[in-house]
């Protein structure tokens, strides 16, 4: 039983990593400025399309710089 909230925290944010480590997609995060950002995005989604691998922009953000970090997903295997 966790003694400290911190101890709570830590716990539960194990157990997420681990449900995302086990949930059979391959991630990739990347930052950069939005032109290249969108180059990437296009080119991921191409080498991986969404009808097989499942892949998608899963997470995006604009930094307070003008940089876009976003992730990536796709499934690990197409068969």
């Amino acid at each position: 039983m966790p003694k400290t909230p911190r101890d709570l925290a830590e716990g539960m944010a194990e157990r997420r990593q681990r449900r995302l480590r086990d949930d059979g997609y391959v991630r990739e995060t990347f930052t950069q400025k939005r032109e290249d950002a969108r180059k990437t995005a296009r080119a991921f989604l191409d080498r991986f399309p969404k009808q097989a691998y499942m892949s998608e922009v899963e997470h995006w953000q604009e930094l307070p710089d003008g940089d876009i970090k976003f992730t990536m997903r796709r499934l690990r295997t197409a068969d």
